[in-house]
């Protein structure tokens, strides 16, 4: 066996080792950019006069109807990710926020691409936008309560409770 063969069999070890620890990354995203959204989302909650003052500031319409459901998006939409419940139906409006915080707030600042690229709230839409396609993992409330369903047949929630990401997609749900 060439030195090649023996580092192409380490490598397909690695990754195979790591493909079954898929969970990790999506449990650590969803700590820490969801608990960080809870956190902001329960300060402008908490503060809902100064956050539309802020919001009149920027030229955004309703403010305070606006500077409320920014507040409530962030700070449920931060707790039901950090939970791992309806983390992708969740991860929408955060990505939404992110989009409208950047065109009607931050896009006034910019003049040019790297201050864009220097920007959080993209970064923040991605993190959601990721979430919303890979889910939440394993170490989740939508993978637990998936796995409790008595309603669906034993090797579907064998499947489901010994698979590292978590898709509906191959789980037929009964109707009813």
């Amino acid at each position: 066996m060439t030195l090649i063969d023996q580092l192409e069999e380490h490598w397909a070890r690695v990754v195979k080792r790591l493909e079954q620890h898929t969970w990790i990354p999506a449990l650590l995203m969803r700590v820490f950019v969801g608990g960080f959204f809870f956190e902001t989302g329960l300060s402008k909650v908490q503060n809902l006069d100064a956050m539309t003052q802020r919001f009149i500031e920027w030229g955004i319409p309703a403010p305070a109807f606006n500077a409320a459901l920014s507040g409530y998006t962030e700070l449920i939409g931060g707790a039901l990710v950090v939970l791992g419940l309806m983390t992708r139906l969740a991860s929408v409006p955060m990505v939404i926020n992110m989009v409208v915080a950047v065109v009607t707030v931050k896009a006034k600042e910019l003049s040019s691409i790297t201050d864009f690229l220097e920007l959080d709230e993209p970064l923040y839409a991605l993190a959601f936008l990721w979430l919303a396609f890979a889910g939440p993992g394993r170490a989740s409330l939508d993978k637990l309560l998936l796995r409790l369903r008595t309603d669906l047949p034993a090797s579907t929630r064998t499947e489901v409770a010994t698979s590292n990401v978590l898709s509906t997609a191959s789980v037929t749900l009964p109707r009813g």
